[in-house]
């Protein structure tokens, strides 16, 4: 198990990001959460199989449709156990 947190900076927010963080970290079984930041951008921790959280870092790398990523920081942490996936 790994844990990746990930800042994701562009035209992220009112995009549906959040969502579909959402909707493909629980359909890869990943633990964690999604928020917005008042700097306007995207958060997200990933916790679990190495090649799902590696699958969600290159996801935040472009977004969904109607985001305009320009530039994503991803931080290498330790597991905290979390179980589920909010939007938080």
């Amino acid at each position: 198990m790994i844990r990746r947190r990930v800042v994701v900076h562009g035209r992220v927010q009112g995009v549906f990001f959040r969502d579909t963080t959402r909707r493909m970290a629980q359909s890869r079984g990943l633990a964690g959460w999604v928020r917005n930041t008042p700097e306007r951008t995207v958060e997200a921790a990933f916790e679990g199989d190495p090649e799902a959280v590696d699958s969600m870092v290159r996801f935040c790398h472009r977004g969904p449709r109607g985001a305009s990523v320009s530039r994503v920081e991803v931080f290498e942490e330790e597991p905290e156990g979390l179980t589920g996936f909010a939007i938080v």
